[in-house]
């Protein structure tokens, strides 16, 4: 894509006075871009050749940045030391929204060049491992909804996130009428993404108001992930320079959430279509396990597609967020949608919200699918009605329960070791420490004078 950047081209770029920043970021433990802007001159004396330096806190804060106790990898006995930031060079690309600069996305590392494991990209690339080692693949497209709104972040910021006005005033699912006044907007988004190697395919607006989808064409598992996180800070800050504000909370009302539905397809080294076969629905035997791992792991492993408390807000019956653990061909009522045929045959997974690390929740796909596969476990039957009224295992309905599941899994330990485990309990136990601490809108509204 034009967007990309070569070592050899971001140096001619540097030289002709194009580029004079070189952002090296990172996504953290809640999947956000984080990092530092270096000087074109230094990024070539020192960052390219050496790496750079950040504070190992950054994958053991809360929301807010606050150090917090229970992170076996970084705390105040250890100092607080450093983590090598590896520039990971195939994802060089220009930043059109920011003058003069160019993003590269890093790698996690300690002084001993050893691995960060707990790091979002270690993770996923532990799992495209264990794919290779099978002559596998996997590719990933998320489709991420946001709400758009007419506050600016810091007006919406001062106002406490209350009272804020809707870019749209009603539904406007596939509405193109009532889009057309955010167009500026949503257009600067996706030449911005297109500008910065990405493949967009277009924008349609969604359910809630104000509520948008822009999609991007699928690619490889990391490279889709990377180009999610560098969208989702991407369309913050263009959405700022429109002094407009979007959120990709899971559910910011009682109205419609916002999905990050994941579609994910494996094939053989070779590029082959390795799920699509001669079996019932067009399905290899590959297909069968796979779904039927990714079903069997889907309890436990709700935690990493559904990191919030609010993540469980969305799951509502009729909501087109699933509530149950099924599986059906073309049926947007269950957790898992198999869609495609042949070479485009794959399964949409739609647990999880707006809020999902996508590093985290694709990782879980694939050790999900790779559990079915190493058993063979048996596909069941699809569900053919309406999976919200047709009494099968529900997914968790808060962070405690979903946490607790993790922390009883084996096979998450198996596939992702027990330090990865205890890392994201101990991000969900602060969650949910801080949520029972605190006093909400809604108990002001239902106490304050009526009880």
């Amino acid at each position: 894509m034009a967007g990309n950047l070569t070592t050899a081209e971001l140096d001619a770029a540097i030289e002709a006075g194009e580029i004079d920043t070189v952002v090296v970021a990172f996504p953290d433990a809640q999947g956000r871009l984080v990092g530092k802007r270096v000087a074109a001159r230094f990024w070539r004396d020192e960052v390219l050749p050496h790496g750079a330096e950040a504070c190992n806190y950054l994958l053991s804060v809360d929301v807010d940045l606050n150090t917090v106790d229970g992170y076996a990898m970084s705390s105040w006995e250890k100092g607080y030391g450093d983590m090598l930031l590896v520039p990971d060079l195939d994802t060089l690309r220009r930043v059109p929204w920011q003058p003069g600069t160019a993003l590269v996305v890093a790698d996690l590392a300690w002084e001993d060049r050893a691995h960060v494991a707990q790091s979002p990209r270690g993770i996923l690339n532990a799992q495209r491992a264990r794919l290779a080692e099978r002559g596998l693949t996997a590719h990933a497209g998320t489709e991420l909804e946001f709400i758009v709104f007419d506050d600016s972040f810091r007006e919406a910021w001062a106002k406490k996130y209350t009272g804020l006005t809707a870019s749209t005033d009603y539904n406007v699912d596939y509405n193109l009428l009532a889009t057309t006044r955010l167009e500026p907007l949503l257009r600067d988004i996706r030449l911005g993404m297109d500008g910065a190697g990405m493949y967009c395919e277009g924008v349609k607006g969604e359910c809630n108001y104000g509520q948008q989808e822009i999609s991007f064409r699928y690619a490889e598992a990391l490279e889709t992930a990377d180009n999610h996180t560098i969208y989702k800070n991407g369309a913050k800050e263009i959405a700022d320079r429109h002094g407009k504000s979007l959120t990709f909370m899971a559910k910011f009302n009682e109205r419609e959430g916002n999905s990050c539905h994941i579609h994910l397809s494996v094939r053989g080294d070779d590029g082959s279509a390795v799920m699509a076969g001669d079996g019932q629905y067009g399905f290899s035997p590959l297909m069968g396990h796979w779904i039927a791992g990714v079903l069997a792991t889907l309890r436990e492993f709700t935690l990493l597609y559904a990191p919030t408390i609010n993540s469980y807000k969305r799951y509502a019956k009729g909501s087109f967020a699933p509530t149950g653990v099924a599986w059906g061909v073309d049926n947007r009522t269950c957790a898992l949608r198999v869609v495609g045929h042949g070479g485009s045959l794959r399964v949409e997974n739609r647990v999880p919200g707006g809020d999902v690390n996508p590093y985290l929740a694709i990782s879980a796909i694939i050790a999900g699918g790779l559990y079915g596969i190493e058993n063979e476990l048996e596909l069941p039957a699809p569900l053919t009605g309406n999976a919200y009224d047709a009494g099968v295992d529900t997914l968790p309905t808060t962070l405690r329960e979903a946490a607790r599941l993790f922390s009883e899994s084996t096979i998450a330990r198996a596939a992702f070791g027990d330090d990865v485990v205890e890392h994201y309990l101990n991000q969900a136990r602060i969650e949910v420490e801080a949520f029972d601490a605190a006093v909400t809108d809604w108990e002001r509204v239902r106490g304050f004078e009526r009880l």
